[in-house]
């Protein structure tokens, strides 16, 4: 079983209790209802799939029900940091740095 962190619960909680909400840090466009069906199909649909450091948006929906975001390896699985839903990405040696789960 996974434990992850809740940055706004500061507890370690089992995986059971949240859910992936998809990629962080998307950039949206400012005038969606402006652009082309082609650029929209592209902000909607389409994702990096990297293997490796990855940032992700996470939900605790059986604790607090707030979102968040991870940074996790997709190839281990190791969650190597969680941080509050606004809170700049932080930059990847950071990441590699940080302690298991246990940023706030």
């Amino acid at each position: 079983m996974l434990l992850i962190r809740c940055p706004y619960c500061r507890e370690d909680r089992s995986e059971l209790e949240f859910r992936w909400a998809g990629e962080a840090h998307v950039a949206r466009p400012e005038n969606i209802a402006d652009i082309s069906d082609e650029a929209f199909a592209e902000f909607f649909f389409m994702r990096d799939n990297d293997k490796g450091l990855v940032f992700e948006r996470w939900r605790h929906i059986h604790g607090c029900g707030r979102f968040f975001n991870a940074a996790r390896d997709t190839v281990s699985d190791r969650f190597y940091m969680t941080y509050k839903a606004g809170e700049p990405k932080p930059d990847r040696e950071t990441v590699l740095n940080a302690q298991k789960g246990s940023h706030e």
